[in-house]
């Protein structure tokens, strides 16, 4: 996912902008948040949610000063009604002098973590399983059937008298992998 476009939702005098960021791990959180606050040091609120994770998932929300749950769970909701991970949005907000309500914040909220997860390229990965593989130059033929008959990918490879490769398949296809790497005996080979 590349970082979303500006996106801006209004509602009586409130300025609400939406973020979102790819992200890598939960340091980059503080970084990405204090660098808003710089650029929009005259806003009241930062509030933001973010997950990280596809089996092992952790996530963290953030009403910064707003009313509980009226701003980190609404955008929260959205990075899971658009099924992403890896991913940080924040919604900056300009109060406009008219309290909105609750109701009126969840929908101001909502409808900014939309906007902005919308506006970004989202990037869908699948979730790989690595072998690594060790061989003589011999079976190089056998090894790159396997490879191909089970649409793995090479990742890395050292082609010499004995060779080495780092191959990676869906998560799903694994076994399917593995099982022809058992029939073939002169392969070594490990799930990294």
């Amino acid at each position: 996912m590349k970082p979303s476009e500006e996106v801006i939702f209004k509602d009586r005098g409130s300025k609400f902008l939406g973020y979102a960021y790819p992200l890598i791990n939960e340091e980059n959180v503080k970084q990405l948040v204090d660098s808003l606050k710089s650029q929009h040091h005259k806003a009241r609120h930062w509030c933001y949610a973010w997950q990280i994770g596809v089996e092992d998932v952790h996530y963290r929300v953030n009403d910064d000063g707003e009313p509980n749950n009226s701003a980190g769970q609404p955008i929260y909701g959205q990075i899971l009604s658009k099924d992403v991970t890896n991913v940080l949005v924040v919604v900056v907000r300009y109060f406009g002098g008219t309290k909105l309500g609750v109701g009126g914040l969840v929908n101001a909220y909502k409808t900014a973590a939309q906007l902005a997860l919308e506006s970004s390229k989202i990037v869908i990965k699948t979730i790989n399983t690595q072998f690594q593989l060790s061989f003589e130059y011999a079976q190089m033929n056998v090894v790159m059937r396997i490879i191909k008959e089970t649409s793995a990918d090479i990742i890395e490879q050292i082609m010499e008298m004995k060779c080495e490769f780092v191959i990676a398949i869906r998560k799903s296809e694994a076994e399917k992998l593995q099982l022809a790497l058992e029939e073939s005996r002169h392969i070594n080979w490990k799930i990294i």
